[in-house]
């Protein structure tokens, strides 16, 4: 299990990003959650198989939606399996 916090760029508030994102965390079944941030980002915190994360984030970088994705941080670490299912965080 690994834990990824994920800093997506672009246009992707306003635009269901992250109901988007949601259901593809759910399909490959990764806990977390997603929220807009001030700066007019999206942040993502999810743990699961590194496979699977990888999978989400590109997912993510094919702009679902109405989104206008321009640029993905990603940063890995242990999870602590804190989670139990994947959300909206507000």
């Amino acid at each position: 299990m690994e834990r990824a916090h994920i800093t997506v760029h672009g246009r992707v508030q306003g635009v269901f990003f992250r109901a988007n994102t949601i259901k593809m965390a759910r399909e490959l079944g990764l806990k977390g959650y997603t929220r807009n941030m001030p700066d007019g980002t999206v942040e993502i915190i999810t743990e699961g198989p590194k496979d699977n994360i990888n999978k989400f984030v590109d997912y993510c970088k094919k702009s679902p939606g109405s989104s206008k994705v321009s640029k993905i941080d990603v940063k890995f670490g242990k999870a602590n399996n804190e989670f139990d299912g994947f959300a909206i965080k507000y």
